[in-house]
């Protein structure tokens, strides 16, 4: 195995044959303990050709370049917000709210997409990603995108299949009767992009939504919320057309706004990796401001 470093602070390695990558850093790595380079794969201090893993069964290919990474070294390529998964089919990531998901009439740049391409072409200038799902300007939580459009191509072609659950966190106004329940419509979409529960038929979708209260206090409920379609506002039309709607959501009769946003969080996204066949999932957690309203 040759050792190629590039700058002191950034030691990399070549691979030689194919493996993958903790047997090859325990191996190539002197100094480090099992757990210090598990360590370093945690907190995404190694990267394979200049794309920061954190898999420790990621494989490796002979001429390909793993590097570690210095904890505290500034990095033009960093987003900011959190990555919380990156190979090279797909990046996961935990937008904030208040961040368009792609552009719009009114805004082109500030979006988590314009944001992750300049990410990804930080690298490799013909790097590009590809919208695979969307969340609304005001909802938080797990986006993914995909980096090829092979990707971006079987997810759009066999959704359904592949996402096997998309978890969502809503403290809405009141508390929802009964404290579990699924509810089904067919959601209609108005002149005024607003949309609401109507009967089957020409331009409506079938809806499904699924919920479970997990908090109470002060007139509000946390809900445990999980969406089987993905439809324009669906759990936003469901939870006014219920009688509670999402704290924060003006626009589908919410009355009060208790901590300047809409409450709406993507916490999980589960779904079956193309390129693995295997099922993998990730959480974003609650954000800090969720837990004001209960206080």
């Amino acid at each position: 195995m040759e050792h190629k470093s590039r700058r002191p602070e950034a030691p990399t390695y070549t691979v030689d044959q194919p493996t993958t990558l903790l047997p090859f850093l325990l191996s190539s790595v002197k100094g480090k303990s099992r757990n210090n380079v598990k360590s370093l794969l945690s907190r995404r201090l190694v990267a394979v050709d200049g794309v920061p893993v954190s898999r420790f069964d990621a494989p490796l290919a002979p001429g390909q370049q793993v590097s570690i990474l210095p904890a505290s070294a500034p990095r033009a390529d960093a987003l900011p917000f959190p990555i919380l998964y990156e190979d090279e089919h797909l990046i996961v990531v935990n937008k904030p709210a208040k961040l368009l998901s792609v552009a719009n009439d009114k805004e082109k740049t500030r979006t988590a997409y314009h944001m992750v391409t300049d990410y990804v072409k930080a690298r490799r200038v013909d790097d590009r990603i590809f919208v695979i799902h969307r969340l609304d300007r005001d909802t938080s939580g797990v986006l993914m995108f995909a980096r090829d459009a092979e990707t971006k191509e079987l997810f759009q072609a066999h959704w359904n299949d592949m996402v096997t659950r998309r978890g969502y966190l809503a403290v809405v106004e009141g508390v929802p009767k009964p404290d579990r329940d699924t509810i089904r419509s067919y959601l209609v979409e108005t002149d005024t992009h607003l949309s609401f529960s109507g009967a089957p038929g020409k331009g409506a979708k079938e809806a499904v939504t699924s919920y479970e209260v997990k908090k109470t206090g002060g007139g509000y409920a946390l809900l445990d919320v999980n969406i089987e379609t993905g439809r324009k506002n669906q759990i936003r039309v469901h939870m006014k057309e219920l009688g509670c709607p999402v704290a924060g959501d003006k626009q589908y009769g919410a009355r009060t706004n208790p901590i300047g946003r809409l409450c709406l969080h993507a916490n999980e996204l589960s779904f079956i990796h193309p390129a693995t066949g295997e099922q993998v999932t990730f959480k974003a957690k609650m954000p800090r401001d969720f837990n004001r309203v209960f206080r």
